[in-house]
């Protein structure tokens, strides 16, 4: 009788450690699940050519580099992408925005985070980057900012690198308007030689007067 009681309540301790420990295993597996992770999900890198799907970072980039997105909750969920000049190489005159795009990023779960098996999206840009004198050795400094919904929290990322290789150069100065040419001065007209005095005519000499006829005589 003392054994079957024993039996039972050593059966009964068994089984009640083999359900912690389901609960335990339940909630850890719950709280690792990939594909339902808090926070602000999601990452993003800078790619240059040749582009690949490799989550490395390259801060230095050509004319066309490529942006790629890991990691980033499932769902409709689409990112804003703005791109602005940061100094020193910020333009000499209007908004510092270069560009602004859209990017769908939730195809599939977070799992993967950043690795390669936890790429959504990746997006090519070529900026323009006109009016902007670039910095000697660097090129442009860029920054690439990313909003992205469905994040409990943050939703923003950032990334600041360099673009060179554009062929940027600086807006022309405008050139100052050449001065007018002086109008030549006009010679003065020669004055007219004088008309010729006119020779006043002869006099005419009167006519001799008739002598009278001699009287006839008687």
């Amino acid at each position: 009788m003392v054994r079957t009681v024993r039996n039972r309540v050593l059966i009964a301790a068994g089984a009640a450690v083999i359900s912690t420990v389901g609960i335990v295993g339940g909630v850890s597996a719950f709280a690792a699940r990939p594909s339902d992770p808090g926070g602000n999900n999601g990452t993003i890198k800078v790619d240059s050519v040749e582009f690949d799907n490799a989550p490395n970072n390259q801060p230095h980039v050509g004319c066309t580099f490529q942006v790629d997105f890991y990691g980033y909750d499932e769902g409709d969920y689409t990112a804003t992408v703005t791109f602005a000049a940061k100094a020193p190489t910020l333009p000499t005159q209007g908004t510092s925005v270069l560009l602004t795009d859209k990017v769908f990023i939730g195809e599939d779960s977070a799992a993967g985070g950043g690795s390669t098996e936890g790429l959504d999206a990746s997006k090519t840009y070529t900026l323009d980057l006109s009016g902007i004198t670039p910095h000697p050795q660097q090129g442009v400094h860029v920054e690439l900012t990313v909003n992205a919904p469905g994040s409990r929290g943050a939703d923003v990322k950032h990334k600041v690198f360099w673009v060179s290789g554009c062929g940027t150069t600086p807006s022309p100065s405008p050139s100052p308007s050449p001065s007018a040419s002086p109008c030549p001065s006009v010679s003065p007209s020669p004055s007219a030689s004088p008309s010729p005095t006119v020779s006043p005519s002869p006099s005419v000499s009167p006519s001799p007067s008739a002598s009278p006829s001699p009287s006839a005589s008687h």
